[in-house]
């Protein structure tokens, strides 16, 4: 069975804008001794610069993008250190103190071999993918990663004090992710997560570096990243966009997902017609009444100004369609509406959150406020993730 998920992305990422390349150094010491810090990765949050401190604490940081931008300095033994540096054509100079960590002692779970294999394995396809693209990463140190399954909430949490080392040969990205949280709830197929990345470029011959480059646009065209960055230059329509005001309502013939689950685990193996019953239920459709309002919106309709430049906000009543015009799905999302004159375009369903607003940057990046995504975007896991500063043609 075909299943829709919800993603939820909660990442720190930032706002770059077209200038001249900036330079960022400084030195990095421990708290009240002033001494350095060695070895700290210093990296610009989920884009593609990124280094280490040296044996006197001092990093540089060359040819970066200008714009705003997350800098993030970690290391063991010390709390991670992030701060908002706005990168233009004058140098940035940095005097960085790392406060020590006060070492706590955590809960222990004890589980067996298979139970974290199989919980691996459940991380690995809700975190990475289960696409083309993810059959071709290799998890380097995959032991780095704290996993916990509670059976009664079906609910698998993860986390991970190091970075977890992904790479990603069908991009060409070795991708460095500080996994602050994950969790992945399979009875509201939810999954949401938040941390923090470095990308690093593969090495690879000429003929490696031409597949990388189409797969990495691939990746990219029908995005959210492209969705969002079509969206405030008002170029909806030419990047091949359709989005309209959806409406939708909760099928009253459908009972609510936990009480299925529930029904089908107290019947499994013990009165079979039953748990047939409930198993069937999952088939009911969720929704009911749905519609999609004509014509189509415009740009302007969704997207607001904010006060700091460069900086926009998505709004809509409820649900917002998203269609893209220039790729057909080939998965059948059972939950997805789709009408019966619409051809089997790439679909996605974005519902914003309580606050009825999503924050995102010129870099089609969400920075706050993160919508959940239904349909096609659901799939976009780990293995089609690219760098921030990414741009089609590099």
């Amino acid at each position: 069975m075909r299943r829709c998920w919800f993603v939820v992305m909660l990442l720190c990422l930032p706002l770059f804008a077209a200038a001249q390349a900036g330079f960022i150094s400084g030195k990095i010491t421990a708290a009240g001794t002033q001494t350095p810090v060695v070895r700290a990765s210093v990296f610009l949050s989920n884009a593609s610069y990124g280094t280490a401190t040296i044996e006197d604490g001092t990093f540089t940081l060359r040819g970066v993008k200008p714009g705003q931008y997350n800098l993030v300095v970690t290391t063991l033994g010390y709390e991670e250190y992030s701060k908002e540096v706005l990168v233009g054509s004058q140098p940035i100079n940095l005097v960085i103190e790392m406060t020590p960590k006060v070492m706590m002692m955590r809960a222990v779970t004890i589980t067996s071999n298979a139970d974290w294999k199989k919980n691996y394995e459940m991380f690995k396809k809700d975190f990475i993918g289960v696409n083309e693209n993810s059959k071709q990463c290799k998890v380097v140190n995959p032991h780095v990663i704290d996993l916990n399954y509670f059976r009664r909430k079906q609910t698998l949490e993860a986390s991970s004090d190091e970075f977890l080392i992904v790479e990603n040969n069908a991009l060409g990205y070795r991708t460095k992710f500080l996994l602050n949280s994950f969790t992945s709830d399979n009875i509201n197929h939810t999954i949401s997560y938040s941390g923090k990345a470095l990308f690093e470029e593969l090495p690879g011959s000429e003929s490696q570096k031409k597949k990388w480059k189409a797969k990495r646009e691939e990746a990219y065209y029908g995005s959210p990243q492209h969705f969002y960055r079509s969206l405030y230059k008002n170029k909806l329509a030419d990047d091949g966009f359709v989005i309209y005001n959806y409406t939708r309502a909760w099928n009253p013939n459908r009972y609510p997902e936990a009480y299925i689950q529930k029904k089908i685990k107290e019947f499994n193996g013990v009165r079979r017609d039953s748990a047939m019953y409930w198993i069937d239920q999952q088939n009911v459709p969720k929704w009911a009444n749905e519609n999609l309002v004509k014509p189509p919106l415009r740009s302007v309709d969704v997207v607001r100004n904010t006060r700091q430049e460069g900086i926009f906000a998505i709004t809509f009543p409820a649900y917002l369609y998203v269609v893209y015009t220039k790729k057909h799905e080939e998965e059948q999302f059972r939950d997805i509406f789709r009408p019966l004159d619409m051809e089997n375009f790439e679909t996605s369903v974005i519902t914003l959150n309580k606050q009825r607003y999503a924050i995102f940057d010129m870099n089609g990046i969400v920075i706050a406020e993160s919508p959940l995504y239904e349909g096609t975007w659901s799939k976009s896991k780990l293995s089609n993730m690219l760098p921030v500063d990414y741009e089609p043609g590099d």
